[in-house]
């Protein structure tokens, strides 16, 4: 959570105008800056939106408006006659903010908590259990607030810094009956260490990765609960940090070794953005679903709470929930209509894909039928050429030997040329049959393509048939002759 933010609105005369604001957790107060869009350039907005959002500073022009309001649950951030473009993120803000500011008073609280402990710690020569036992409790209380998420990180390490010191103190000088507590440290380091081994074996094995996530998870949580020399803490600390690295790096390598194999069409693309949409939408429903069940704890939490601050706090952190849960919720209602709209898409991918392997197949046929009759007419026109040397010797023969010409050609040359023209008409009558039978498979559109390329044939046939009777009369006079 950040104490500064910036957004585009409306000032009182629906001018609009670029608002900065910024929390003052100390004093719950919020400063507010309106800046005119009409000297806003380009350069000073990217410079508003990502630099001084993070914690720049910048220098606001003459022309700035500034304003300051008291932080309260119930009262808008801005003025009413100030409205922003997004007032969510105002709403958000607000109960954010609330919680910082009631964050902070609680690390002023365990601070000034500390700072005596600190001043009794020092005003000793000799060690005393009793202040042990203080800081020892002190400690586990700031830690139930980190568990629960009420300190700020920053906060609980300022805390965890000093607490730290404070016990390396009270160490040295339990200097002569510490031998123990060193033995107890180095007993429990190297443990950790076999453990932490233990799980680098196992992925190098090739365990699953997300578990061995979740055991070092586990580790981690028992070290922060145990007390170690700095040595030694530090030491594991680091030693966990590599260990998460490591296992890191070996999940990467896992997903860059594993084959895609998956092809680049409309239906598999849709597939997989729906695939991670899924995901998705599991993941915030998942997410949701804890945020509830934390408000639920928190609302029976807050039955049973002791002090008026806490209970503050915990009533912030229950409408910061809720508006966590609004917003996420939002977000899952968006999701929920991609979904649709990809249904959609993916039931039009999958029929124009179902209607390209039709047309494919189609192709297909067509290409097997023009083939079959191409074939078809080659033989025929072999055949052709066949008879044709046939016909020329026996017109050689006949032309030595005149009298056999005549017989032959009264009593053989129609039969031949009738021959001819039937086989011709029985090769094309062949192929037909063929290429209709390969129509049938395939659907009415290729019986069209077929009739297309038989007809002319059938003509050719026609032809041969005609010119044949034609000619055979004239064949019929050498044998009257005779």
């Amino acid at each position: 959570m950040k104490n500064k933010l910036v957004l585009w609105g409306t000032n009182a005369q629906n001018d609009k105008v670029l608002i900065a604001m910024e929390l003052r957790p100390d004093d719950n107060k919020v400063d507010i800056w309106m800046i005119p869009d009409s000297v806003v350039t380009e350069e000073m907005s990217e410079q508003f939106f990502k630099n001084w959002r993070g914690g720049s500073d910048i220098a606001f022009p003459s022309e700035t408006t500034h304003i300051e309001r008291e932080l309260t649950v119930a009262d808008s951030l801005l003025p009413d006659d100030v409205r922003p473009e997004k007032s969510d993120i105002i709403q958000r803000a607000q109960t954010e903010w609330h919680f910082i500011v009631l964050s902070t008073k609680l690390n002023q609280a365990y601070t000034s908590e500390l700072e005596e402990i600190k001043e009794r710690i020092a005003s000793i020569e000799n060690y005393d259990a009793s202040l042990w036992d203080q800081l020892k409790n002190f400690w586990n209380k700031v830690q139930d607030q980190v568990r629960e998420r009420n300190l700020f990180k920053e906060h609980a390490e300022i805390l965890r810094t000093t607490t730290n010191d404070l016990f390396t103190k009270l160490k040295s000088l339990r200097a002569n009956n510490d031998n123990s507590f060193k033995t107890a440290s180095s007993e429990l380091y190297d443990n950790f260490v076999q453990t932490i081994e233990g799980i680098e074996e196992k992925a190098a094995k090739g365990l699953r990765i997300n578990v061995l996530f979740d055991e070092l998870k586990d580790i981690q949580k028992k070290f922060k609960e145990l007390n170690f020399t700095k040595e030694h803490r530090s030491k594991l600390w680091e030693r966990i940090d590599i260990a998460f690295k490591n296992l890191k790096n070996k999940g990467n390598k896992s997903n860059e070794s594993s084959p895609s194999g998956e092809t680049d069409n409309a239906v598999e693309r849709i597939n997989r953005r729906m695939d991670g949409l899924l995901n998705a939408i599991k993941s915030m429903q998942s997410s949701i679903d804890r945020d509830k069940d934390d408000l639920n704890f928190q609302n029976k939490k807050i039955a049973t709470t002791d002090g008026q601050l806490e209970a503050q706090i915990r009533q912030a952190k229950i409408m910061m929930i809720e508006e966590r849960i609004r917003s996420k919720e939002e977000k899952l209602k968006e999701m929920m209509i991609t979904k649709s709209e990809l249904d959609v898409q993916l039931a039009s991918a999958q029929e124009r894909e179902l209607k390209r392997k039709e047309r494919e197949k189609i192709e297909e046929a067509k290409k097997i039928a023009q083939s079959k009759i191409a074939d078809s007419i080659k033989e025929a026109a072999e055949s052709r050429n066949e008879d044709s040397e046939k016909l020329e010797k026996a017109a050689e023969a006949l032309n030595k030997k005149p009298k056999v010409a005549a017989a032959i050609a009264e009593t053989e040359a129609p039969k031949e040329e009738l021959t001819f023209a039937e086989k011709a008409e029985d090769v094309v009558e062949d192929a037909v049959d063929t290429v209709k039978a390969v129509a049938t498979v395939v659907g009415e559109k290729v019986v069209d393509f077929i009739k297309d390329l038989v007809e002319p044939e059938t003509e050719a046939s026609a032809t041969v048939e005609t010119t044949t009777e034609e000619e055979t009369p004239a064949s019929e006079e050498p044998t009257k002759e005779a």
